[in-house]
């Protein structure tokens, strides 16, 4: 095991967001922004902006990484751009007041037709209808997620009339 791999979670994450160089084994250099860190394997995972706007995502094997030297910090716009390269298109059309605005209209609609809703998690983003089903940003049928087939399906239903009449 490498000194890499020996290190813990809470010392890889000291790495993420930050521009990176990774001497790997066979003399392989690797540059890019820590995404993250897989805390089993210990792997690397960067991203390169490219042109157009495209990203390259690459991977450093934990078991092959010998070095990893911290070439910039990442500043506020950077780790925005980072936490928005996996997030689903639809929620990217959004800023986070339209989202915030979009949540609380759906859980103002869902009160007002008697339907036991709160907001979960750290942030409250995410909203839960009667402790069976839970909605995501940017609040629509697709964000539902139960393991109730019939209570999903019928909240998807009340959403997608819901979302028809608001347009």
């Amino acid at each position: 095991m490498n000194d890499w791999q020996k290190k813990s979670p809470l010392e890889w994450e000291t790495y993420v967001n930050k521009m990176v160089k990774v001497a790997a084994v066979e003399k392989h250099e690797y540059e890019g922004w820590v995404l993250t860190v897989d805390p089993v394997s210990a792997s690397i995972i960067l991203a390169t902006f490219l042109e157009n706007e495209k990203v390259s995502i690459s991977v450093v094997l934990g078991h092959a990484v010998q070095e990893v030297e911290i070439l910039k910090e990442g500043d506020d716009k950077m780790k925005q751009q980072l936490s928005c390269i996996f997030a689903p298109e639809e929620s990217k059309a959004y800023s986070p007041e339209e989202l915030e605005k979009r949540k609380n209209n759906l859980k103002t609609w869902l009160e007002t037709n008697h339907i036991p809703v709160t907001e979960q998690g750290e942030s409250g983003r995410t909203l839960c209808v009667a402790g069976l089903l839970t909605i995501d940003p940017p609040y629509g049928p697709e964000e539902c997620s139960s393991s109730n087939e019939i209570i999903l399906s019928r909240v998807q239903g009340l959403i997608e009339g819901y979302l028809e009449k608001q347009q």
